[in-house]
């Protein structure tokens, strides 16, 4: 597209030039434009003197009846009025980014959260947050993490520590692991079991990229368990996990947020509890450290610890890691 230069430098029109000559398009009148936009008369006929000097064209055909644009006006008219429709869109979506909790919010949430704390998330944002556009991407961990440094995700809910450098995290809860097991199965009730009875269980585990794999391993170790005990690793979700164990193939650590919707749909399965301290891990939300909207998603994390209170979990006290 052609510039016009002034010297070195493009002339560019101003918005306050555009808003004359469309008053004036539209009025065909200056004194009735200048009412319209506020603007005085010498003003207004300045502003689209300068506008028609800048553009290198003739906009207006002045007579000493009446005001006519030019062929060049009527095309340029469409433009300027869309000019400044755009840039009152603008605003007005400047307006809104202001404005917290409006807009689109894109939340990522790993496989072993999202089932059981999104019926909690949305009913929140539902009540409490109705001009908020939240849009839910459920991904493992590694990825969000890339989605949260691309730009291309907002706000991550998952297990944490991560230890990963640019990403804050906003504490939610702690949550207990309960071991699901064969109703028949000897710690089937128990509510004292010790840790070091995973040491030579046959554990059935999540596919290899589930945080909660890695977490399970952990606690195997903390355990005493060897790297030679056997574990089974065939299932990409927790449903299906299950479903393995209440076929006999082994026992598995659940969440304990995700024990009642695990095990309710089947009765061959029961649990089992850990003596204190019970193996946990903790969930919060992630974010880019420094992000534009942290006061916002700091009081949203406030919203969502008092919301999940009644979960079985043990929330967390405001604060940023």
């Amino acid at each position: 597209m052609a510039q016009i230069y002034q010297g070195n430098r493009p002339k560019q029109p101003s918005l306050s030039q555009l808003r004359a000559f469309t008053a004036v398009a539209e009025h065909l009148h200056f004194r009735d434009a200048a009412a319209a936009i506020g603007m005085s008369q010498p003003a207004l006929s300045g502003a689209v003197s300068a506008l028609e000097e800048a553009l290198g064209v003739q906009l207006i055909e002045r007579t000493t009846r009446k005001v006519l644009l030019s062929p060049a006006g009527e095309r340029l008219a469409v433009r300027a009025r869309a000019v400044l429709e755009a840039v009152g869109e603008l605003m007005e979506e400047a307006e809104a980014v202001r404005a917290p909790f409006t807009g689109v919010l894109r939340l990522g949430v790993i496989p072993t959260v999202a089932p059981y704390l999104l019926p909690t998330v949305l009913r929140l944002v539902h009540e409490r947050y109705p001009d908020l556009d939240l849009q839910v991407h459920e991904e493992q961990t590694s990825s969000l993490l890339d989605g949260l440094a691309a730009g291309r995700l907002d706000l991550l809910l998952l297990a944490v520590p991560l230890g990963v450098p640019g990403v804050s995290e906003l504490p939610l809860f702690e949550e207990d692991f309960v071991l699901v097991m064969e109703r028949s199965h000897w710690l089937g009730g128990r509510a004292d079991i010790p840790r070091e009875a995973l040491r030579e269980l046959p554990l059935l585990l999540l596919d290899e990229g589930h945080c909660l794999r890695d977490q399970a391993l952990d606690i195997c170790r903390e355990a005493g368990r060897t790297e030679g005990a056997p574990v089974t690793t065939t299932a990409a979700g927790l449903s299906t996990l299950v479903q393995l164990v209440a076929g006999g193939l082994g026992v598995t650590l659940l969440p304990r947020t995700a024990v009642t919707v695990e095990t309710a749909r089947n009765e061959a399965l029961t649990t089992g509890y850990f003596a204190d301290p019970a193996p946990a891990r903790r969930v919060a939300l992630g974010m880019r450290t420094g992000a534009a909207r942290h006061e916002e998603f700091e009081e949203f994390a406030e919203a969502l610890r008092g919301a999940m209170a009644k979960l079985p979990v043990r929330v967390a006290t405001a604060g940023r890691t």
